[in-house]
């Protein structure tokens, strides 16, 4: 299990001002090509998943369903977040190997 990998590097990713959160800032991120992945935690609703799914295909970004709310949130310093954008293609790659470790899928 690669999860705690995956929070530390978020966590990172937040440290170096790499990262969007939230449903604004991640929209604005991928529209504007900032995004080279973005992660939508599994208990959001069907509605945002559907959004950010379609938006990142849209965009041609990464996209993978994992973690739930609090976690994600937790791993970037706030409460909660449904969805966040990694903006670093290293981390997010890194990311990306290791969630395909874990099966997750990458759309």
């Amino acid at each position: 299990m690669n999860g705690p990998k995956i929070y530390s590097l978020l966590g990172l990713c937040r440290r170096g001002g790499n990262i969007g959160s939230g449903e604004f800032q991640t929209d604005r991120h991928i529209k504007t090509g900032l995004s080279s992945l973005v992660i939508v935690a599994t208990d959001s609703s069907d509605n945002t998943k559907k959004k950010f799914r379609d938006s990142a295909a849209y965009y041609k970004v990464p996209y993978a369903e994992f973690g739930n709310k609090e976690e994600l949130g937790k791993a970037i310093g706030y409460e909660f977040r449904a969805c966040v954008s990694v903006n670093n293609e290293g981390l997010a790659l890194k990311i990306i190997n290791l969630l395909k470790e874990d099966n997750y899928t990458i759309c």
